[in-house]
């Protein structure tokens, strides 16, 4: 079954009332909740780390931190919150040592990302040799930003999951039930939405949980 993971990110930044809007939807029946290391303070991301936990959710915090410290600085955050899954960022061999005695599941980016919020840049051969590298270092999986790419979606999701033997997490501008379809056609293993819920882009002028709700709809 294809996973749903609701991020509580808009424009890949965490939303700035995260902890009230996580209680309005911890009980949609929703399984994987996430959060970037952007928008909130520590101290408040601990606090949401904290509520996932006792709702006994799965906790992922994805990295979009541009450079190599400020990535770095991004997985220690991780590690130190004690998220169950950390998403993204680049500066994969940098990154792995730090990992290595956590439980901590790691599916980084591949291909060339840009920009905030980011943008994937490539051709699909580019995407599909990276692929490769990324599972060689032992990642546990891949973080594909598919639908922020300027070529064949479809044709790249494919490719990059015929290439390897880990799962990959589809992320970012997944804002319609066909693109949903999209990804589930392809048996991926996860995807993510934050902006498109709060945008209220599959039930016109429902509130959040009721977005979730549809969304998880689907995948039934």
């Amino acid at each position: 079954m294809t996973e749903f993971i609701f991020f509580m990110t808009y424009s890949d930044v965490t939303i700035y009332n995260a902890l009230d809007v996580f209680e309005n939807i911890k009980e949609t029946g929703i399984k994987y909740v996430g959060f970037k290391d952007v928008g909130l303070p520590k101290d408040k991301l601990k606090k949401l780390k904290n509520k996932i936990d006792d709702a006994g959710l799965t906790s992922v915090l994805e990295v979009v931190s541009a450079t190599e410290e400020a990535n770095i600085r991004s997985i220690k955050m991780g590690i130190e919150l004690g998220v169950d899954y950390i998403i993204g960022g680049t500066y994969i061999e940098q990154s792995l040592p730090l990992l290595k005695d956590s439980n901590v599941k790691y599916f980084p980016y591949i291909g060339k990302i840009v920009g905030h919020p980011c943008l994937l840049r490539g051709s699909v051969d580019y995407m599909i040799q990276d692929a490769k590298r990324v599972e060689e270092l032992g990642v546990d999986g891949i973080d594909l930003l598919a639908y922020r790419y300027d070529g064949d979606v479809e044709k790249l999701i494919a490719s990059v999951q015929e290439s390897v033997d880990i799962p990959l997490i589809i992320a970012g501008s997944i804002n319609s039930f066909e693109r949903i379809q999209n990804i589930l056609d392809l048996n991926v293993w996860g995807f993510t939405i934050g902006t498109a819920v709060f945008d209220k882009g599959f039930v016109p002028k429902a509130d959040y949980s009721i977005q979730i709700k549809a969304v998880l709809e689907k995948l039934k």
